[in-house]
């Protein structure tokens, strides 16, 4: 978080460049702001338009608790994906005890490695979706980082090589592009709390905008190996204008890690 804190703060004395670029072309309030509860844009084919830059929403209070807060805070899901859930996370036993004794020098995103599967959705840094009728493409400003959503009806590999990413494609239901992707790693975390995602694990997502400024993902998680049953939260976005990525290369002077302890 302290890397992403220091991109911030390097944009602040930086005026001239295209952080503080104006967004063209979209709509905007009398006082020039962004009109966010506009109605979301469409593509030349009908369907919504996701493009644009996204960051996680509802950030932690800066209620003087908080050590990282405000625009690039961490959400309350960054550190456990299912925590609004009724009955929560259906852990198989392996993974509830995973989650109790996992170290902070163990989850692969402090270990500046991919952050994997859909928890890129809870990072602080900020994402630009950009969309074309046949692939959709997820930039991500942490290790310059990418992943890959195809809408050419092609089908999901079969016996995929893991990887951090996975394999997605994606379908049009009405205005929801929902998005099936298989074929992760075998070692990944949900979110910081350590919440499995294995290599039999399949990931469906529903993306949905209902208006200009705002994105809505609802991710299911149904890995038998890690779960008892498949289980379903919402991640909530909200659309950045006026600036634009900067890449974040978390080994870069890196100095964070050695000093994390467990207690």
């Amino acid at each position: 978080m302290r890397l992403a804190a220091a991109v911030f703060a390097f944009s602040m004395c930086a005026p001239a460049q295209w952080i503080n670029y104006p967004t063209a072309g979209i709509p905007r309030t009398a006082d020039g702001q962004p009109n966010l509860t506009a109605p979301a844009p469409r593509t030349a084919q009908g369907k919504p338009d996701f493009s644009g830059m996204w960051r996680e929403a509802d950030p932690l209070p800066c209620d003087g608790v908080n050590r990282v807060c405000g625009d690039l805070a961490i959400s309350v899901q960054f550190g456990n994906l299912g925590v609004g859930l009724k009955d929560g996370v259906p852990y198989q036993p392996w993974a509830l005890a995973k989650t109790k004794n996992k170290g902070l020098t163990d989850d692969p995103y402090t270990n500046c490695l991919a952050r994997g599967g859909p928890r890129m959705h809870l990072l602080p840094t900020m994402k630009k979706l950009v969309q074309t009728p046949t692939l959709i493409v997820i930039l991500d400003e942490y290790n310059a980082s990418f992943r890959q959503i195809f809408t050419d009806g092609r089908p999901l590999p079969v016996d995929p090589q893991p990887t951090w990413n996975g394999y997605s494609t994606g379908r049009w239901e009405g205005d929801t592009l929902v998005v099936d992707s298989i074929g992760y790693r075998d070692d990944q975390w949900l979110d910081a709390r350590g919440s499995p995602l294995t290599e039999a694990g399949k990931v469906t997502e529903r993306f949905r905008r209902p208006n200009f400024g705002n994105l809505e993902i609802e991710v299911t998680i149904n890995d038998p190996k890690a779960y008892t049953r498949p289980w379903t939260a919402t991640i909530h976005q909200t659309a950045v204008f006026d600036t634009e990525l900067i890449d974040l290369i978390c080994m870069e002077n890196e100095k964070d890690v050695q000093h994390l302890t467990v207690k």
